[in-house]
């Protein structure tokens, strides 16, 4: 369906899985869809998975949200003492809707966990304590992190998922890729099989790794933080004069500052060089950039702010940016902080929402399913595409996401409902 069937469905209060393919538009709707509850006065609970993919809609994360911490199995001891916590009681009292974005990376115990939690708040026994409940995401990208090898259990096999009578949103629209032979790839990885052409396509452009990606440096993006650190370290030291420093500064409650410090990909401490490739981590569409977009910094000003110089050709003056965490209109937390790190490389993990301009990409270490399907698709066209290597396991998708053997897949579910 299109983003707006999707939000006339979220509109009329159902429960609503949304999803569709990378660059669907899944946050754009999920925004407008926040921005009509704020309008209307309705209060929602805006959360995901990750502390990331919370910064991309303004919110936190479920785990902080619910009250569960660094648990996923919460005990009926457990949901007792959350009761007795008064502020949590009272939030959860003035909720009337419950958004989880990058619902791929949430467990299905966890899910679980949350529905008790809403139900014991609500004092009701309907699902979720009777809130409006939006999940949105993809289970064809990164599934949860597990425990010692486990094996992933995403949230639709979970007893909440089952009892919530969701709607499942398919959107069908892209507007990421504009080449269609990359989007041709992304769909037949989605199918659960990709074709020899395409593998061999893919063989093709990391032989001819000499992909001309224009005026900018592409991202790297690798599937270890070892090798995205080393990298990053690597390539500022190459280049000549002092570095400029910046230091973020924070403000709020303690425990609140320091998960918002974990969510973003700004640095607490930046530095920068005449030179240095960067990527904003922020959306200012007022300011001319979005969350994912490239530059170099072609110099600094008077006071000492860059000047960046984007894929666009657009020279960008770069000022502090604020991430705040708030609740019933108050700020409980803020950082300020350049929206720019280091964009040599960065993790396939934390590039899941972003869409690049260019990347360098290394699948070679691939080792999840669907890390392959989340780099690749960060991409709107091959033009911006330097391939250094891929194995086997960079091209699958999850097994519990897309069934073999004749068996219906989400994309199949969520079409035909």
């Amino acid at each position: 369906m299109k983003q707006k069937d999707a939000l006339k469905i979220l509109k009329a209060g159902k429960n609503v899985y949304l999803t569709g393919a990378a660059g669907s538009g899944k946050t754009h709707v999920l925004n407008e869809y926040i921005s009509y509850l704020k309008n209307r006065g309705a209060r929602a609970a805006v959360t995901a998975s990750t502390g990331i993919a919370a910064t991309h809609i303004g919110g936190v994360t479920i785990h902080s949200w619910s009250g569960a911490g660094i648990k996923d199995d919460l005990n009926d001891e457990d949901i007792e003492r959350l009761i007795q916590k008064e502020y949590l009681y009272k939030k959860f009292e003035k909720t009337k809707v419950l958004i989880i974005d990058e619902v791929s990376m949430l467990s299905s115990r966890l899910f679980d966990s949350v529905e008790r939690v809403c139900r014991a708040m609500k004092r009701s026994e309907e699902p979720f304590g009777g809130m409006q409940v939006v999940l949105s995401g993809d289970f064809f990208q990164l599934p949860p992190i597990t425990k010692e090898g486990g094996n992933a259990d995403f949230i639709h096999s979970s007893e909440a998922w089952n009892k919530m009578d969701v709607r499942i949103c398919y959107l069908s629209e892209q507007f990421r890729q504009k080449d269609s032979s990359l989007e041709k790839i992304l769909n037949e990885m989605r199918q659960g099989g990709i074709s020899p052409a395409s593998k061999n396509k893919l063989a093709e452009i990391c032989e001819n790794n000499s992909a001309s990606l224009k005026s900018v440096s592409p991202t790297r993006l690798y599937t270890h933080n070892i090798d995205v650190d080393a990298e990053n370290e690597r390539e500022l030291e190459k280049l000549e004069g002092k570095a400029h420093v910046y230091e973020m500064s924070a403000g709020g409650k303690a425990s609140m500052v320091e998960s918002l410090k974990k969510g973003i990909l700004a640095p607490e401490t930046l530095r920068l060089k005449k030179g240095a490739v960067v990527m904003f981590v922020k959306n200012s569409f007022d300011e001319g950039y979005a969350n994912g977009t490239l530059g170099k910094v072609k110099d600094f000003d008077n006071e000492g702010m860059p000047i960046v110089r984007t894929f666009s050709g657009d020279m960008i003056r770069v000022t502090l940016a604020k991430w705040t965490v708030e609740e019933d209109e108050k700020v409980l937390a803020r950082v300020e902080q350049l929206p720019l790190r280091l964009a040599w490389a960065i993790t396939v993990h934390k590039s899941q929402g972003m869409s690049l301009d260019a990347a360098e990409i290394d699948l070679s270490k691939a080792f999840v399913p669907g890390q392959g399907y989340v780099a690749l698709s960060r991409l709107r066209d091959f033009a911006g595409l330097s391939l250094r290597g891929f194995n086997d396991m960079a091209l699958m998708m999850h097994p519990r996401a897309n069934r073999q053997n004749g068996k219906r897949c989400w994309n199949d579910l969520a079409i035909k409902r």
